[in-house]
């Protein structure tokens, strides 16, 4: 009896959580949600990115208690070191140590991208939902706004927008962010306008529930799962964009440890001293794929098209 008992609320969650009769809304929820997890679970490819992505934020989040050395501190005597037991990833140019460098710089790389997805998601869901539901002249003139921002590529856009305010991490964020919202109120705008056209919808309309509260409570949730999608494939271009702007000078600043700013300064040791400006450009990859293969498992799971 006691090998079984702890096994019992297990079995029990799990049937309450896969009933084919809900009691109740909260139990159909959190049987959605679990059915979504384990769909997701089969996803070999998209398990590894998730745990990427998560070992990636947890290390950045524990930079200070993971870094051996000052990230900032230079010993000149020690510069360009390859790999060894003291510097586990050798030094860079100024004697610093690569290693504390990247655990701080990944801070810095995946802080930038976090702001931007907390700007860029909720604004670019309010524009097109706005867009959608509204119709008429609200919905072109917001569109047209949102097609002049489409009109040019992130990046130029980006190094406009830093150009025009000042180097530095946060006009980088503000920039990105500028440039990033245009495809989620684009995709935000189509999910409603279907949306809006379902017997739900127009049930609500008809208990008296103002515009607002329409959009808010039953057509914003409904857009939510396709943006969550959108925003975690559109994470690893948000990184390239955050580590070249960086890399060309408008991002980060030195002595700060962004790994795009860390190739940059290095880049021409690539030939002889190749760890010190590889290793920051082997954490961007990885984290870039990380963040693709994560999308990639979440839209097989919540796109009802790929269903």
């Amino acid at each position: 009896m006691s090998a079984s008992s702890p096994a019992a609320p297990a079995a029990f969650s799990r049937a309450w959580l896969l009933s084919n009769d809900p009691a109740s809304r909260s139990q159909a929820a959190w049987g959605r949600r679990y059915q979504a997890w384990l769909a997701f679970r089969r996803n070999p490819l998209a398990m590894v990115g998730l745990v990427v992505a998560a070992v990636l934020l947890l290390i950045a989040l524990l930079a200070p208690l993971l870094a051996t050395h000052d990230p900032g501190v230079q010993s000149l005597g020690n510069r360009l070191q390859p790999p060894s037991a003291a510097h586990w990833l050798g030094t860079d140019e100024l004697g610093r140590d690569v290693y504390s460098r990247l655990l701080y710089g990944g801070r810095i790389t995946l802080g930038m991208v976090v702001a931007v997805v907390l700007l860029v998601a909720p604004f670019g869901l309010a524009v097109g939902c706005v867009a959608g539901y509204a119709g008429g002249v609200w919905d072109r003139l917001l569109m047209r706004v949102t097609d002049v921002f489409l009109a040019f590529p992130r990046l130029i856009l980006a190094l406009a927008f830093v150009a025009a305010l000042r180097p530095g991490v946060e006009s980088a964020v503000i920039a990105i962010a500028l440039t990033a919202w245009p495809p989620y109120a684009r995709l935000a705008r189509a999910e409603t306008l279907t949306i809006r056209r379902t017997d739900y919808v127009a049930a609500v309309r008809l208990t008296g529930a103002s515009a607002a509260r329409v959009v808010l409570r039953h057509v914003a949730p409904m857009c939510v799962p396709s943006l969550v999608v959108r925003v975690t494939l559109d994470m690893s271009s948000i990184i390239l964009t955050a580590a070249g702007l960086g890399f060309l000078g408008l991002g980060a600043q030195p002595p700060l440890p962004e790994w795009g700013t860390m190739i940059a300064t290095a880049r021409r040791f690539v030939l002889e001293q190749w760890w010190v400006p590889v290793i920051p450009g082997v954490a961007i990859f990885v984290a870039s794929l990380a963040f693709n293969l994560l999308g990639d498992g979440l839209r097989d799971v919540l796109d009802p098209k790929q269903r």
